[in-house]
């Protein structure tokens, strides 16, 4: 079946009233469950920051120390490569987590898949924390430690579309992308917190001592934060949208709903285009956060002499400044549409990105955390709305499969190679410009794909 026009319904197939059950049938469940939408939503913020705080832990760790401990070189940018790529890695199983807890989202619940991919990142995170190195184990170490980074890029493969899922699901009508927003705000806090773990730390013992040792605390301490997301996570009902549909399988359909036992077959059969013009639209965005949050914090210190403390602390601030308008930009897009405020945040990454990058040659931490914050700042007009606005392209028999499908690949294209490739633009382009270009063009294209997206935001989402 071709895809749908974009200005009908996902679900409609035929006249409403014939094919819809009485009214109280089709709303008793959805209203019990949207009159606990604020603790989902939070309950949803919980874990997916345990989540990208044990993915920022390794992030900020990579371009610390993991490195020279893991894959030893005479060379610096050699061992940054390896423990770059390491972190590429998790980003190529991530599609392998999108076919595993897309089809446990789409066919057995959304909670279920949460719960499953936050038990699995805890178990990968705390598993590096007591890794040995290659100078007490050899070979084995590394091979180790990219293991538990592919388990860690498969739990990061089901988290995000189930967990703004579950949110909007919940949510009460007109305000999707407010809740959805929510846990969106999930990466920047896991960045916070794992910043907020590793500076003391850092100043505690020192870059030796962190270096020798105490790196391994933040991954440790990941036991805590993991326990108390799947309590919150197993308190919180499933989705009255799934539960409505899973309650519309049960009776003979007009025509069958999926043509494969996984949804994402189905999913690439029906909908490509969404996929890949979703998956455009917020690759710029993740280019921004992880070249930001993740590779700047090691370009910095090692090519522009910058302090560590101080790149952190640039990262944190714009970091922040991003969180406090995550809910405004929400409740605004639900007010005028996803894509004015999509598309105001795009241009506005188009144009800042050279002058955000270009702002390291500085070496001023006033310039630079200046210069984040205004970046993050936009980031969050793309990276708000996009939780309600992937979902919203999808029938709801798909939307955790195809909202996560978009999302990851846009994350892995756009954010999981960043540090590799500007690691490699570098070597031969030394400059800080280098990673403005290199933003920026990807920025333009989720431009051009949201240009050729609809608005979503008054399409049917309970079915």
């Amino acid at each position: 079946m071709p895809e749908l026009p974009f200005k009908t319904a996902p679900e409609t197939a035929g006249p409403r009233p014939a094919a819809s059950p009485p009214p109280a049938a089709k709303t008793a469940e959805p209203s019990a469950g949207r009159a606990e939408a604020p603790r989902v939503a939070v309950a949803s913020l919980v874990g997916t920051t345990i989540e990208y705080y044990d993915f920022a832990v390794y992030g900020t760790a990579s371009a610390l120390v993991l490195g020279p401990a893991f894959f030893p070189s005479g060379n610096a940018t050699v061992s940054s490569l390896a423990a770059f790529l390491t972190f590429a890695a998790a980003f190529l199983s991530r599609p392998l987590g999108v076919v595993l807890f897309g089809t446990i989202g789409d066919r057995l619940g959304r909670r279920k898949a949460l719960v499953a991919s936050l038990l699995l990142m805890g178990v990968a995170t705390v598993g590096v924390g007591l890794l040995p190195t290659y100078e007490s184990a050899g070979l084995l170490a590394p091979v180790l430690l990219v293991t538990l980074r592919l388990l860690q890029g498969v739990s990061m493969g089901g988290e995000w579309g189930g967990a703004v899922l579950l949110a909007a699901e919940h949510a009460p009508p007109g305000r999707r992308a407010l809740y959805a927003s929510i846990p969106q705000a999930g990466p920047s806090l896991g960045f916070l917190l794992s910043t907020a773990v590793i500076l003391p730390t850092l100043n505690i013992v020192g870059r030796d001592g962190f270096v020798d040792w105490a790196w391994r605390i933040p991954f440790l301490l990941s036991t805590v934060l993991v326990v108390i997301g799947l309590w919150v996570r197993t308190t919180v009902s499933e989705s009255p949208v799934f539960d409505a549909t899973t309650d519309r399988r049960t009776r003979p359909p007009a025509e069958p709903v999926t043509s494969s036992r996984f949804p994402l077959v189905t999913l690439l059969k029906r909908y490509p285009g969404r996929v890949l013009l979703g998956t455009g639209a917020a690759i710029g965005g993740s280019a921004v956060y992880y070249l930001t949050i993740v590779y700047s914090i090691s370009y910095g210190p090692k090519e522009l002499g910058i302090p560590q403390n101080t790149m952190l602390t640039a990262a944190s601030i714009g970091a922040a400044a991003g969180i406090a308008i995550t809910l405004p930009v929400a409740r605004l897009s639900d007010r005028i549409g996803r894509r004015p405020v999509m598309l105001t945040g795009a241009v506005g990454c188009v144009v800042w990105a050279i002058p955000m990058y270009a702002s390291l040659s500085s070496r001023n931490g006033l310039v630079i955390t200046g210069a984040y914050t205004v970046g993050l700042m936009l980031l969050a007009l793309m990276f708000s709305p996009v939780a309600a606005f992937l979902p919203e392209l999808f029938p709801a028999r798909l939307r955790y499969t195809g909202a996560s499908a978009a999302f990851i690949l846009a994350n892995t294209l756009g954010g999981g190679f960043a540090p590799l490739v500007a690691t490699w633009l570098n070597t031969h382009w030394e400059s800080p410009l280098v990673l403005g270009f290199y933003t920026g063009t990807l920025c333009l294209l989720s431009l051009l794909c949201l240009l050729a997206l609809p608005e979503t935001r008054d399409l049917e989402f309970d079915s």
